[in-house]
């Protein structure tokens, strides 16, 4: 399996032949990978002067392939894979080159699928918790390219809040134990650049984007409270400006604007309502310019008032920040007029 790897394949005169053959191999290949790793079928022949970080690369195509399927059992294998080959390796210790192999950055993506598309719960908290596992043993440059990727790529909001939260983490880490050029200063600021924005500015969905956008908003908070004007280790009060335009304004314009539209699709709910009752039938709300799915008045006024709750929530976040960043600011301004 291993020492056969590239050895020259049999030429077909017919693209889709090879096509064939090339997929049944792969599978194949992978199945066995799965039976010796996983099951432990003949792993006490193989050579234990391969490295973990060896047999983590050896499989990550195999592990790909189980990944790419829909099947629940094959992508079961995937993850089983993975987990095997993560455990032998230590955190923080998988080189960043690494992710310059392709299968590096397709396996992440391909959880990020099982985590937002699986239809069985199981195997997307086994997904959600083999990114963490796999986020936890790269190194720190790793972790850097890796959260760029994916906030670029997943486009789906609880996975970019979950990404947020990972960077917050090593933000932490790096203000309390040891200081990382990745999670400080300019290359800090490079990543907040893809978190502390709006897609679409004001226009923004919010409800669609709630979970990334509170995330955004208790990483900006834990920022200002956790880096000083004065240190400003992280870089954040020199871009305080760029984020108040980009971020924190067109948040304020949103809400508003989101707030109004649904308390008016609240009014008019309530006041079609009797008429619905009269005819006994389903009523339809237009939001964001998509129908609502006929449902019960009853239920889709619940609909409207989870979405104001959650602008609430969102107000309340944000009135919280820029009373600290104002206290902060505050702060700095009469020491620096007490030191004239």
């Amino acid at each position: 399996m291993i020492f056969n790897r590239g050895r020259k394949k049999r030429t077909w005169n017919y693209l889709e032949f090879e096509e064939e053959e090339d997929k049944q191999l792969a599978d194949s290949m992978a199945s066995l990978a799965y039976l010796v790793f996983v099951q432990g079928i003949t792993i006490d022949q193989l050579p234990m002067v391969l490295s973990p970080s060896y047999l983590l690369q050896f499989n990550m195509e195999h592990i790909e392939v189980f990944l790419q399927r829909t099947e629940e059992s094959v992508l079961s294998k995937g993850l089983d894979l993975l987990e095997n080959g993560l455990l032998r390796i230590e955190d923080n210790s998988l080189p960043h080159q690494y992710l310059e192999i392709k299968s590096f950055l397709t396996v992440p993506q391909g959880l990020v699928k099982v985590m937002t598309l699986c239809p069985i719960e199981t195997l997307r908290k086994k997904g959600l918790a083999m990114l963490q596992l796999y986020i936890n043993k790269l190194d720190s440059q790793g972790k850097y390219t890796l959260f760029r990727c994916l906030l670029n790529t997943s486009n789906h909001s609880g996975v970019e809040a979950f990404i947020i939260q990972n960077i917050k983490n090593q933000i932490d880490i790096s203000l309390k134990r040891t200081h990382n050029k990745w999670f400080t200063g300019p290359q800090l600021i490079s990543l907040l650049d893809l978190v502390l924005f709006l897609p679409e500015g004001a226009e923004t969905d919010l409800l669609q984007n709630s979970d990334r956008i509170m995330a955004s908003l208790n990483l900006l908070r834990y920022l200002v409270i956790k880096d000083n004007e004065h240190d400003n280790q992280t870089g954040l009060w020199t871009e305080l400006g760029k984020i108040e335009d980009k971020f924190l304004k067109p948040l304020h314009t949103g809400l508003n604007m989101s707030k109004a539209h649904y308390e008016a699709e609240i009014k008019n709910s309530q006041e079609n309502r009797q008429e619905v009752q009269k005819s006994k039938d389903f009523c339809s709300v237009t939001v964001s310019g998509e129908e609502i799915p006929n449902m019960p008045p009853e239920m889709q006024l619940k609909v409207l008032h989870s979405a104001l709750f959650t602008f609430d929530l969102i107000e309340s976040v944000l009135a919280r920040v820029e009373e600290l960043i104002e206290i902060k600011t505050k702060s700095t301004s009469e020491e620096n007029t007490g030191i004239k």
